[in-house]
């Protein structure tokens, strides 16, 4: 099984590496370009025409996946990737097409992601029928680990959303925490979820290749939502949901910094923070972008690593 992941991670770069190029001209020809957010910090507006949508590169990881190993979790898990990837392709879709960032709704989003995360829920019980045995801290009532599984889908997807917001940092950012849960998976024998997650992390590397900054293309939603979705299929199919917690602690503390800001600014008519999301603070406190990504990377992988010896021990 290990030979099987190593060779997934390595076949999944090698291809979004290759294939890179050619889809970042493809998506120039077809103008699918970024807009800069009005109201984003002045230096991304330069970023307005960078190719968007790059996210697609990450469907070739349950490909490679697949035709490794035909576990009928690798089926539900790439469902999960594939169907979060179609709503942020819808959203980023309208947007282009619309103008001004007018993509899907918020609320459309976060229902969409729903259904996808229940039909997801509903595979996996299907396939592992004590699936509400896979926690860490033991076995739960199945109502209860379905409801706090999807509630981690749609944290997660939507949180990698928020993070997606300078050149690297959502790809970076993702990477210690895909890597703590490719270990829990191969040392739990989860050969198919071990798989197309290391899958998942060569895609995420690969693409960084391009997205690093100054970035040559943006993942887009269609990118960021199928990462998340990555993220919290892992989490769940190796029983880590509380794990994540700590791993994807960046991820965390950005959704956390929009519900101060906005809960303080209804409430008060104060700002806690300069700009959410948290980056966007940070840069509008004299950070130069790099800075910002590089802190968050590391900060990542502090916690990748706190969360690896806990796994350890364990």
């Amino acid at each position: 099984m290990t030979v099987q992941t190593i060779g997934a991670f390595f076949a999944a770069f090698v291809l979004v590496a290759v294939l890179g190029p050619a889809l970042i001209r493809y998506l120039r020809r077809l103008s699918y370009r970024q807009h800069a957010y009005e109201d984003a910090p002045e230096t991304h507006q330069k970023k307005t025409g960078t190719p968007t949508m790059g996210g697609l590169l990450f469907l070739l990881a349950p490909l490679v996946a697949f035709a490794i190993a035909r576990d009928p979790l690798v089926l539900a898990y790439g469902f999960l990737i594939a169907g979060s990837a179609a709503i942020g392709f819808a959203d980023d879709y309208m947007a282009i097409r619309r103008g001004r960032n007018r993509g899907l709704r918020a609320r459309t989003k976060f229902l969409l992601t729903a259904l996808v995360g229940a039909a997801f829920l509903g595979l996996v019980a299907a396939f592992v029928p004590d699936a509400h045995a896979l926690l860490f801290i033991g076995p739960i009532p199945y109502w209860l680990w379905y409801a706090l599984s999807l509630a981690v889908i749609l944290a997660t997807t939507h949180a990698v959303n928020l993070t997606d917001g300078l050149d690297g940092l959502a790809g970076g950012t993702i990477v210690p925490p895909l890597i703590v849960l490719a270990f829990v998976a191969v040392r739990q024998n989860g050969a198919g979820v071990a798989i197309l997650t290391a899958a998942m992390l060569g895609a995420v590397l690969g693409f960084l290749l391009y997205n690093r900054h100054p970035a040559k293309v943006f993942m887009g939603d269609t990118g960021s939502l199928a990462l998340g979705a990555a993220l919290a299929g892992a989490a769940i199919l190796t029983g880590a949901q509380l794990l994540l917690l700590l791993i994807g602690g960046v991820f965390v503390a950005e959704t956390l910094s929009v519900i101060i800001q906005v809960t303080s600014y209804k409430t008060t008519k104060r700002r806690v923070f300069r700009m959410s999301p948290l980056h966007h603070h940070f840069e509008l406190g004299g950070w130069p972008e790099t800075r910002v990504t590089s802190s968050f990377w590391l900060a990542s992988l502090f916690l990748g690593i706190i969360g690896f010896f806990i796994v350890v021990r364990a």
